[in-house]
């Protein structure tokens, strides 16, 4: 195992146990570094700090591993997954088969996770220093988990690669055991949804959103529910299991309003009591309040940024836009719950957006909870970078 030197600031941030390398002007001396490699890490007296795998062309240089002298062996993955696999009964996965099984840096796997669908795992490595050991991996989870098969969600770079090659977008590659139906039908909090592994970038849920799903149910019974950029239709989908008395979703793509009504089926609710329209955000909103249209719930979770033909939405801006364009369709003393998963945008910056779309319009929000990822997502205290997700509800004057 080759030894490289860090500098005085990666020595400190090694103490206080973050996972992460970043690159300075220490690691571009790292003579012959090679992406997958196993190193020491040393201080400038050449004492050893802790093993890292090396992606040395990325931003994030090294990931930490451990400790001086660990390696990622069989035994080592499998001491992590069984560490993740008990930490898991702490999170709340009653009626839920579709969880993250292993959340890279929260479980001493940095740039790897793990996620569960039914009898189903998908793996998705962050770095390709991860690659060769990917075998090693595969043979652990299927000793300690049966899964009848195993994906592996590709980086943006490789689809790229495929696409360039095949001309098809593919998000993901079956790695091991036999493929998932299509649709493979999963439960959380109770009720049932579609998915497709072989979609792997958007498989049809957002298992990070699952607690915040099922408060919303507790507050939806009776009201009037607008669900913004509402995908395959999750929230909406809780939302009217609840007792909402109309939902109405509103997403560009035709594709994922069809499986969303399907989803409403699955559950034994008829979409046709609801509404499902076909649009961009924004032009919709602008409809709606011309009609007059009111609620007493409106979420928006969008993408982090997106592009429409009519319009371009990015986290970062656009945030207070859409609390803008919202608020005029929001009965007072409503609700607007405002989520993101943009993880350069953190939780103060976030509710500064919120508080400037209020303004805009005039308006007051009084924020009544904060919330962020579910218990199957830990993050270390160490790394603030992982707490990614933002979930705010707020009541408007």
């Amino acid at each position: 195992m080759n030894k490289y030197q860090v500098g005085p600031e990666t020595v400190r941030m090694i103490a206080l146990r973050h996972p992460w390398v970043l690159a300075d002007r220490y690691t571009k001396q790292w003579s012959g570094a090679r992406t997958g490699e196993l190193a020491l890490l040393c201080d400038d007296r050449q004492r050893p700090l802790a093993t890292a795998l090396l992606d040395p062309g990325d931003r994030v240089v090294a990931r930490i591993l451990g400790p001086p002298g660990i390696r990622p062996d069989g035994g080592w993955f499998r001491n992590r997954l069984q560490r993740a696999k008990q930490l898991r009964l702490q999170a709340g996965l009653e009626d839920t088969d579709v969880y993250r099984l292993a959340n890279g840096e929260g479980d001493g796997l940095p740039g790897l996770t793990i996620d569960c669908y039914a009898d189903y795992l998908m793996v998705q490595l962050y770095t390709p220093a991860w690659d060769s050991y990917l075998p090693i991996l595969l043979e652990v989870l299927q000793e300690l988990f049966a899964p009848l098969g195993i994906y592996r969600k590709l980086r943006p770079q490789e689809t790229r690669q495929l696409e360039a090659r095949s001309g098809d977008k593919k998000y993901s590659q079956l790695v091991r055991g036999q493929a998932a139906p299509v649709p493979l039908l999963v439960e959380e909090n109770g009720l049932r949804y579609q998915t497709d592994l072989r979609e792997g970038l958007n498989t049809g849920i957002f298992p990070d959103q699952r607690r915040h799903r099922l408060d919303l149910m507790q507050r939806v019974k009776g009201k009037r529910f607008l669900n913004l950029f509402a995908f395959t239709g999750a929230f909406s989908v809780a939302a009217a299991a609840a007792g909402a008395k109309q939902v109405t979703s509103i997403d560009v793509s035709a594709r994922y309003l069809a499986v969303a009504r399907e989803n409403f089926s699955l559950n034994r609710i008829n979409p046709k009591q609801h509404r499902f329209i076909i649009g961009d955000v924004f032009g919709e909103l602008e409809k709606l309040q011309q009609t007059g249209a009111r609620f007493d719930i409106i979420l928006f979770d969008p993408p982090s940024f997106s592009t429409t033909k009519k319009s371009r939405f990015s986290t970062r801006g656009g945030t207070a836009q859409l609390v803008q364009a919202s608020l005029p369709l929001l009965e007072s003393g409503g609700l607007l719950i405002a989520s993101s998963n943009h993880q350069k945008v953190d939780m103060t910056s976030y509710l500064k957006e919120l508080r400037r779309g209020a303004i805009e319009v005039g308006s007051e929000l009084r924020t009544i909870y904060r919330g962020g990822q579910p218990a199957d997502f830990p993050v270390p205290v160490s790394f603030p970078e992982g707490n990614y997700l933002k979930y705010v509800i707020s009541a408007r004057d």
